[in-house]
């Protein structure tokens, strides 16, 4: 097993706070040897098969009980890290656990720093890298979606998909360079016609996974959805219906929000982040300008733009506010039109606003809509999926190495159809898997592993 300085380390691994249980985790050859000094009763411990619970009270070396455990052991390379292993569950008081890590170092080990079980893991061959950085997705999942598209890459499946990719550039790269080696008896092994296909395949599949981004980067660090509309035509009430808590201060005096406040509702399984914006006017008030300003920055940033509209405004102004606003908006945004007040609207504009955007009639007040309102927009999150390909990137590392593998890739195709050298091509080749291979951790340097374990938490 791997372990350069042949360390046990220690760490609590559950989460800070007051609790019934805490869970305490040692990774090293000396694992075992290390916690039975702890034990009033070590040679059962000792005594127990792999994977055995085992009830035994805890205690420091001057002999004082510190507290009654169940401790289990597991031997390299069937534990977690693939080294040999130690959990020890203890109450979960601050001074218990705090005690029981002191004595650990105490009796030889080293405390862990973040993330050092599971780059032990990785270096051990438990886990390739994309699968040890779904490890700390899935601890910070927290819908059931980005628990699910954490749980598939942590059980492989970027991981058998790239190797599939590097495998068939694998091929290529061999027929480049078989070719080479014959090159005074001019010997092709393989249609260039052929290869061009192959390689576009590669270059349409790796497409695929790069689109599939917008997807998993929503899914995994929630949509940004920014409530915007002139003064008093219902933001707050709007956000406030959707939390269904008063989080806003509701008013009927116009510009009453002044400020952006932000809070987090799950539908269908999908995070939403609600920005509830100061209205949209013109006005002399400096603290007002700077809300208004702030606004406009958080339509920027925004994915869904929920721009509320008084159903009984004024055609005119009306149409001009909603076309300053459209003008503000790119592609990649989804601008959702609210004729809010609709239980007491006394007209109806929804064809004169449908062809700037999509247009549903609400009312905030008595929450008329708001479940249609709920599904338009997780469906427009839904609709990000790439209808291509069932594999997801939510990674932004995974995503800038793809983009470099497929530009790589796209270098290749083009020195095929221009009948360039077999060099030329295999060397194109060779880069593209270069950068696949980093996502795994089959090429990686201590530099990047250092950077992408140091974001774990401590005890993983």
């Amino acid at each position: 097993m791997f372990n350069q300085d042949n360390k046990t380390i220690c760490a609590v691994s559950s989460p800070s706070g007051v609790g019934a249980i805490a869970i305490i985790r040692l990774s090293g050859l000396k694992s075992v040897e290390i916690a039975a000094k702890l034990l009033n009763k070590p040679q059962k411990f000792l005594a127990s098969k792999p994977g055995q619970m085992i009830f035994t009270a805890i205690k420091t070396k001057n002999n004082i009980i510190l507290d009654e455990v169940l401790i289990v052991k597991f031997y390299e390379p069937h534990s977690f890290t693939g080294e040999n292993s130690v959990e020890i569950y203890c109450h979960g008081s601050d001074y218990i656990q705090s005690q029981i890590i002191s004595e650990l170092v105490l009796n030889g080990a080293s405390v862990a720093q973040p993330g050092e079980f599971s780059k032990r893991a990785f270096l051990n061959g438990k886990m390739d890298l994309s699968q040890s950085e779904a490890v700390a997705d899935l601890i910070a999942s927290s819908t059931k979606e980005g628990h699910r598209l954490a749980l598939n890459q942590m059980k492989g499946q970027i991981s058998n998909e790239i190797s599939d990719l590097r495998q068939k550039m694998l091929e290529l790269v061999s027929l480049m360079e078989l070719e080479l080696d014959f090159g005074e008896e001019d010997v092709q092994f393989a249609d260039r016609t052929q290869l061009s296909d192959i390689t576009e395949e590669l270059i349409q599949r790796t497409n695929n996974l790069i689109d599939s981004f917008k997807y998993g980067n929503a899914i995994k660090t929630g949509i940004p959805v920014a409530i915007i509309g002139e003064p008093n035509v219902g933001k707050s009430t709007l956000l406030n219906a959707l939390l269904k808590e008063d989080r806003a201060i509701v008013s009927n005096i116009p510009g009453t929000t002044r400020d952006s406040l932000e809070e987090l509702i799950i539908i269908d399984g999908i995070k939403f982040r609600l920005i509830d914006t100061a209205g949209i006017r013109d006005s002399e008030d400096i603290i007002e300008k700077m809300g208004v300003e702030r606004t406009y920055k958080n339509i920027a940033k925004a994915q869904v733009i929920l721009l509320m509209i008084d159903a009984n405004s004024t055609d005119k102004e009306t149409l001009i506010f909603i076309k300053n606003i459209k003008d503000k908006i790119t592609d990649d945004q989804y601008l959702l039109i609210l004729l809010n007040k609709n239980d007491i609207a006394k007209k109806d504009l929804t064809t004169k606003l449908k062809e700037y955007a999509q247009v549903l009639k609400i009312s905030a007040k008595t929450g008329e809509n708001l479940e249609n309102l709920s599904k338009l927009m997780a469906s427009w999150v839904n609709s990000l999926k790439s209808s291509e390909t069932n594999l997801i990137l939510t990674n932004n590392r995974h995503l800038e190495l793809f983009k470099n593998s497929n530009v790589a890739l796209l270098r290749a195709n083009e020195a095929i159809k221009a009948g360039l050298s077999g060099d030329f091509v295999s060397q194109d080749l060779r880069e593209a898997m270069y950068y696949l291979g980093e996502i795994t951790g089959n090429i990686s340097n201590n530099e990047i592993l250092e950077s992408i374990f140091s974001k774990f938490c401590i005890g993983k």
